[in-house]
């Protein structure tokens, strides 16, 4: 997980610590409203995941829950909320997909965006 944080970071230049909570956001997303099988094998190839998606806590957030639970708006407004810019956003999830696919492969990693609700306006 660390090599990604880092490689993420310095894609959108944010500090590690954004990163790595930008990270388990994300997934914490996909494992919610993505395909199951593929957002599994995402998440068993990325060490560590597991406990970025725990330290994203998304179910216990109050503006989660404000929003509704979950969906790609209480993701975005989540992200933004770190600070980050749309910009930020689109450049980490471009390069969190890319290291997925090179992980699990196009087709998985396609299955992903394709079943995904939303994601697409961060890719």
């Amino acid at each position: 997980m660390d090599e990604l944080i880092e490689r993420l970071a310095d894609k959108a230049g944010l500090d590690r610590s954004v990163a790595g909570k930008t990270i388990g956001i994300i997934l914490a997303f996909l494992r919610n409203e993505g395909p199951q099988q593929p957002v599994q094998a995402l998440i068993d190839s990325i060490p560590g995941a597991e406990a970025a998606i725990e330290a994203a806590d998304t179910s216990r957030s109050g503006l989660s829950r404000l929003i509704g639970g979950g969906g790609v708006m209480a993701m975005g407004t989540r992200l933004l909320g770190l600070g980050l810019s749309v910009s930020d956003i689109q450049t980490i999830a471009r390069e969190l997909f890319k290291a997925g696919r090179d992980r699990i492969g196009a087709e998985q990693m396609g299955a992903i965006l394709e079943g995904t609700p939303g994601i697409r306006q961060f890719t």
